[in-house]
């Protein structure tokens, strides 16, 4: 399957995913849950790839993207679809943990799908394209969802999303023999540790950086919608300050070839931090909807420039024959973060406020900053 499909079969999917993390943070907020309750949803669609992010890329090193990419698209639509039939907050644990356990399974492969077709010269470029992907869905997901929202209600606006995925699969299954990967079937008797990754200084810099980062990301799309609740904003508001800092993500990306030819992977992703840090600071000053959505799009131009980097550092470094196995190990390191940062932070939130959460999350990408710039 060539690049450009790829790309486009990731953003059907991510949006898909992105705007069911909206959708069900919405609905859970308009049926009275707090921001724990909220946390708690969002962790839960991290909560299985966290625990078997390993599992899933050594998977895709032996068998293969084809059979797992199908099974993953395929799982997402049957998540957003429970979320359609079965309104109301009980189901929503069951839609995050399977769209959000299928999506992690398809991003592995897709990731390990591109750097497996690519030459390592053209890697980085590349995963700048799928990243580019990734920045277009992240503004369809949010601006769809909160459209949808306002004026046609939560049911409809899953079965939408749950479109966007249907199309996916109809792509991913009828080209399903173009999926590149050839499995490495070559392995020792004996499996090798996970641990025997993290001994590397390298990538397990490049894990511990990546969890913060994702954190980041992650914890802004859930607790923008909880704020923006908060200071009564409607669903439309919300997901368009939402694509603002996707909208800023696609607009680094399209940057990052000229960037990446001036400034070396680890210099950008400390500024990367000290961009974020500082407009998670500026958050709880900010009210009125033109500078959040400023805002936004300045933490989405930092946040937007460092997962092509972090991707070809993984690649560069991991053992041959274990590259799917290293980004599995990384998603782990991003859904770790995925779990235990919402509830954390959404606890927070139920007992002191929003302002707090934006002020702690500002002072890790400080200690995050501090990580990345001392090799």
């Amino acid at each position: 399957m060539r690049l450009a499909l790829v790309v486009f079969v990731t953003i059907l999917t991510h949006t898909a995913y992105n705007g069911t993390r909206l959708t069900f943070s919405l609905e859970a907020l308009s049926l009275g849950a707090t921001p724990l309750v909220v946390g708690t949803l969002v962790s839960l669609m991290a909560a299985l790839p966290m625990a078997l992010g390993v599992f899933s890329g050594r998977l895709v090193d032996r068998v293969g993207v084809r059979k797992p990419m199908v099974a993953a698209v395929s799982v997402v639509i049957a998540g957003i679809t429970v979320g359609a039939l079965f309104p109301g907050l009980a189901m929503l644990p069951l839609v995050a943990i399977t769209v959000g356990s299928a999506f992690a399974l398809f991003q592995i492969c897709v990731q390990h799908m591109v750097g497996d077709m690519s030459h390592p010269a053209e890697r980085r470029e590349n995963f700048s394209l799928l990243a580019l992907g990734f920045a277009v869905s992240n503004f369809l997901g949010p601006t769809i969802s909160g459209v949808a929202i306002d004026h046609l209600g939560f049911r409809a606006t899953f079965c939408i999303l749950a479109a966007f995925a249907c199309a996916s699969l109809v792509i991913v299954f009828s080209r399903r023999a173009e999926l590149s990967h050839t499995p490495h079937h070559e392995r020792d008797a004996t499996e090798r540790s996970a641990t025997e990754l993290l001994r590397d200084r390298e990538l397990r810099r490049v894990f511990v950086v990546s969890g913060l980062l994702a954190s980041a990301w992650d914890l802004f799309t859930f607790v923008m919608p909880i704020y923006g609740t908060s200071i009564g904003l409607s669903a439309t508001t919300i997901g368009l300050i939402l694509g603002s800092f996707a909208a800023a993500t696609f607009v680094v990306r399209l940057l990052l070839p000229w960037i990446q030819r001036r400034v070396h992977e680890w210099p950008l992703i400390t500024t990367t931090f000290a961009i974020a840090c500082l407009a998670y600071a500026a958050f709880p000053m900010v009210r009125t909807v033109p500078l959040l959505a400023a805002l936004s799009f300045v933490l989405g131009f930092g946040l937007g420039a460092t997962q092509p980097s972090l991707m070809a550092l993984v690649y560069a470094t991991a053992p041959p024959g274990r590259a799917a196995e290293a980004v599995g190990l990384r998603t782990v390191a991003l859904n770790t973060s995925t779990t235990f940062f919402p509830i954390f932070f959404g606890g927070l939130g139920s007992v002191v406020g929003v302002a707090p959460v934006f002020l702690a999350m500002s002072a890790v990408l400080a200690a995050g900053g501090f990580l990345s710039r001392h090799r």
